[in-house]
């Protein structure tokens, strides 16, 4: 599509594009479509940066650094440092959220000042659509050629006894003081993390599982040696229950009974991190027009479009991958798309690489066992697999593996998947993800010289396949 910035189509509008939603796509899309020449507003009822800015990966990233130097503390002695063994009273975490706040609220105000350089109109207020060219905020219209919703997702909160004195991962980064016990319900990626984050701090965390195992999507064997990790930290789990009620015994005191009658359990904290879901109430959709799939999301096509020719989606209110980067690099090529003449771009979701920051992390991308034995047949793939005690737990003497687990289809002989349990494992994943998309096969990664001494090299080194399950049983 041509640019519409000074067509005679667009005049009749206030703007050539309005997005609705200041995170992460919204903030690219709107600044690369104003670069193309688009006249641009951008909607936001709170601050800019979304989820990821405010309540998702960058404070939690802060958190998990924060609770990494507990160990590192006491494991310097093996390096010839002092002994010191903290506690969780010996925590400043007052001076630590204001400082998480103080890099916040840099955040945004950086965010604010890139879009108003590049001349993005900021509209504070919750936007509703009138109609499929109309947005109302506050009681005045803003009429646009295209719409891009891009309004993102929020926690599912639990229909059970006792709700209000539950929190989500959202209330996590404000909490006044962190307490002693922590009950989390949920397997996911978001339940694993603070998990791992209040463990880090020495809080006693039990995690409440619905299902049989962690990470459901993830490969098996990647969420398996990572539960015993996890479980040698000491964090305690419950599988197959659910939490039912919770009970207020004082002020900082919660009695949690389950469903399937285990015996209650005592805490400080109850903490739902059971999925998220789009923030699209109240925003207009019927109105203009724009579907939603069975899921509740926004549904749209490999481009972003709705069933609205000239509306859009991106990000966490649509069924694709919730990822950050995943947002930006949508909101990205829809703006090159609409305003700078570019071909319409794909995204391919297929080769995205993702991290849990867990401890210790993992690192994934490619297809998991399970998806490549559907898709290649049984035989049609070999499994080349590592497992090592990493060099920097040596000294220490503590208990800790790593794990590196590639995928290899047979015909081609491509890598297909790339699984990775380590402490750098989210640092070690971005690179893997380049080869997995470029095709790269099992003979390349065999005739890379690996970096040593380091996990990443593990990857090179993998040289015998494992055994295939049924051969094991022989």
């Amino acid at each position: 599509m041509a640019s519409t910035s000074g067509k005679n189509d667009s005049q009749q509008y206030d703007y050539d594009y309005f997005v609705i939603g200041g995170g992460s796509g919204g903030v690219r899309s709107s600044r690369i479509a104003a670069k193309h020449g688009a006249r641009v507003a951008l909607a936001e009822a709170k601050k800019l940066g979304g989820t990821c800015v405010n309540v998702g990966c960058v404070p939690k990233k802060l958190f998990c650094y924060a609770s990494h130097f507990r160990e590192l503390f006491h494991d310097a002695e093996g390096y010839g440092w002092p002994k010191v063994d903290m506690k969780l009273e010996d925590h400043n975490w007052k001076k630590f959220i204001e400082s998480k706040n103080a890099e916040i609220q840099r955040l945004n105000n950086a965010y604010e000042k890139n879009q108003k350089d590049n001349n993005v109109t900021i509209i504070k207020g919750y936007a509703q659509l009138k109609d499929k060219n109309t947005v109302v905020i506050d009681g005045k219209e803003y009429t646009s050629k295209y719409i891009l919703l891009a309004v993102g997702g929020q926690p599912v909160l639990p229909k059970i006894e006792g709700r209000e004195h539950v929190i989500t991962s959202d209330d996590a980064f404000f909490l006044e003081k962190l307490p002693k016990k922590h009950i989390i319900q949920g397997g996911g990626y978001i339940a694993l993390e603070f998990a791992c984050i209040f463990n880090g701090f020495g809080s006693d965390v039990t995690l409440i599982l619905r299902g049989k195992t962690i990470l459901s999507s993830f490969d098996e064997d990647v969420r398996s040696k990572l539960c015993d990790e996890l479980k040698k930290n000491g964090i305690k789990f419950q599988f197959e229950t659910e939490v039912e009620r919770v009970e207020k015994v004082s002020d900082d005191s919660f009695r949690v009974k389950f469903k399937n009658n285990n015996t209650p359990i005592d805490t400080n904290l109850v903490m739902f991190a059971i999925g998220r879901h789009p923030n699209i109430e109240n925003l207009g959709l019927d109105a203009a027009g724009v579907k939603t799939n069975d899921k509740g999301v926004v549904q749209v096509d490999d481009y972003s479009q709705t069933n609205v020719s000239n509306i859009y989606a991106v990000g966490d209110c649509t069924d694709r991958k919730a990822l950050t980067p995943v947002a930006i690099q949508e909101g990205h090529y829809l703006a090159d798309m609409l305003f700078n003449n570019q071909q319409p771009r794909k995204v391919d979701y297929a080769t995205v690489g993702t991290t849990v920051f867990s401890e210790p992390s993992i690192g994934t991308c490619g297809v998991t066992e399970k998806e490549a034995k559907e898709k290649y047949g049984e035989d049609g793939y070999d499994v080349y697999e590592s497992s090592f005690k990493p060099m920097f737990v040596q000294l220490p003497k503590r208990d800790r593996k790593s794990y590196v687990k590639l995928i290899v289809e047979n015909k081609s002989q491509r890598v297909v998947g790339i699984h990775i349990m380590d402490h750098a494992a989210p640092e070690i994943i971005q690179m893997c993800s380049v080869a997995i998309r470029a095709g790269a096969t099992k003979e390349l990664f065999d005739h890379s010289i690996g970096i040593h001494p380091t996990s990443a090299e593990e990857i090179v080194q993998i040289r015998e396949k494992r055994k295939k399950k049924d051969e094991e049983k022989k």
